[in-house]
């Protein structure tokens, strides 16, 4: 049985606090199998037969909006696209762990936002980026904390939201699949 991966954007950040007992026991009372939480910032690992046919993300998101009270972008990932979002991420391996980062994105930005978007920072920081398939690879460098490219700053400039990963954790969640 394949598990499936969801990763939810701006979770126990700001006000939208929940606790992932409290969500994993929602998701199991609608029917999800085998639901595991990996650390508190928002990614579930659930049995991907789960009703088949449902779309997962919008159950999610509803549960998200109707019992926890806030909006919040779920991506959803099978175990083969998770190991690529390691693999795959040009700047592993050669920066630290903790400033790499795999950003999910709920879309597939156009070519000329992403050149527009490298144009636009080139003369402003160090960080490293690279364009994926729904994804973008980022290298903080120096850390997330000091960096201009904030979330906001590349949706708006991408034309989609994400929610971000860095290797460390990409790693601890992947440890947990089969």
């Amino acid at each position: 049985m394949q598990r499936t991966l969801a990763l939810l954007g701006s979770v126990n950040v700001g006000g939208n606090r929940i606790k992932m007992a409290d969500l994993r026991r929602e998701l199991e009372s609608r029917g999800f199998a085998k639901v595991e939480t990996v650390a508190a910032s928002g990614n579930i690992l659930f049995d991907g037969n789960h009703g088949a046919g449902k779309d997962h993300r919008s159950e999610i998101a509803g549960v998200l909006r109707e019992v926890f009270g806030f909006e919040s972008l779920v991506v959803l990932c099978d175990p083969e696209q998770l190991v690529s979002a390691i693999e795959d991420n040009p700047f592993h391996g050669r920066g630290e762990d903790r400033f790499v980062h795999t950003i999910f994105l709920d879309g597939q930005p156009e070519e000329a936002r992403f050149d527009a978007l490298l144009a636009e920072h080139r003369e402003k920081g160090s960080e490293g980026l690279a364009l994926g398939d729904r994804v973008l690879y980022l290298d903080y460098v120096h850390g997330v904390g000091v960096s201009s490219l904030t979330g906001p700053f590349l949706y708006r400039r991408l034309g989609c939201r994400g929610t971000a990963r860095n290797m460390t954790s990409l790693k601890r969640i992947l440890d947990r699949l089969p």
